[in-house]
């Protein structure tokens, strides 16, 4: 009785254990929420659910989503049906929709891998951007998003070399990283690999300024060796 009751309790408390918590083993196939399915996320989510990854898109436009759904056999959604449907959410949406975002979808990111690609524009986003900025969005966006196991990724090359290098035979594009929950990190570096690119982990997510906008690397679609390099990260 005493075996069966320790055994109910372990198997009770796995149950309750946020997906991602033993990281991601090389062939698992993931449930991905894409929230804001526009030219970064629309290409990621096709990228994935070629990858054999289940995907749901959504956005502002549920129209716009079920076309991209059609061309890979995904899935199209709200924005509320995509942050419960996955298991790992990507956020990829103007920059002051983080907040609302944080706050109408908390119980269903809290515990979850959360991959942001949102940039701080001032010249769009005003004041709060600038914020955003001097603080670096790793430290803004998990004020934004509490409760997130927040990985910056895919915010540092446009979407256009996203659409042509994935895959791409030789060295290929890096995406820089940063987290502080490494277990997160190992879950967003396999979806960069599935994605068809190099995962560069630059450290802690207030390493993430290092490529926000304005960064010298920023924009720019560099190799794994080339990344290291110039953000001075060892091999």
């Amino acid at each position: 009785m005493f075996r069966r009751n320790v055994l109910a309790a372990i198997a009770a408390a796995l149950v309750l254990v946020p997906f991602g918590a033993f990281g991601a083993s090389p062939g698992e196939k993931m449930k991905i929420g894409i929230i804001g399915s526009g030219r970064i996320g629309g290409t990621l989510g096709e990228l994935w659910a070629k990858a054999g990854h289940d995907v749901m898109f959504s956005s502002l436009d549920l129209e716009h989503d079920k076309q991209l759904a059609a061309k890979t056999g995904a899935k199209a959604g709200t924005p509320a049906q995509a942050a419960a449907y996955g298991d790992v959410l990507l956020v990829s949406v103007p920059y002051p929709a983080l907040g609302q975002i944080g706050r109408d979808y908390a119980a269903s990111i809290k515990g979850k891998v959360v991959l942001d690609t949102s940039n701080p524009i001032p010249s769009r986003d005003g004041e709060m951007a600038v914020a955003a900025r001097e603080k670096g969005t790793g430290v803004a966006s998990a004020e934004f998003l509490p409760g997130a196991r927040l990985v910056r990724a895919f915010n540092a090359v446009g979407y256009g070399k996203l659409q042509s290098e994935h895959h791409r035979d030789g060295p290929r594009i890096a995406i820089a990283l940063a987290a502080d929950d490494k277990q997160a990190l190992d879950v967003a570096m396999k979806l960069v690999r599935d994605a068809g690119f190099e995962p560069v982990v630059v450290g802690g997510l207030a390493t993430a300024k290092s490529f926000d906008v304005g960064s010298p690397v920023f924009g720019k679609a560099l190799t794994a060796d080339e990344l290291r390099k110039a953000l001075n990260i060892a091999q």
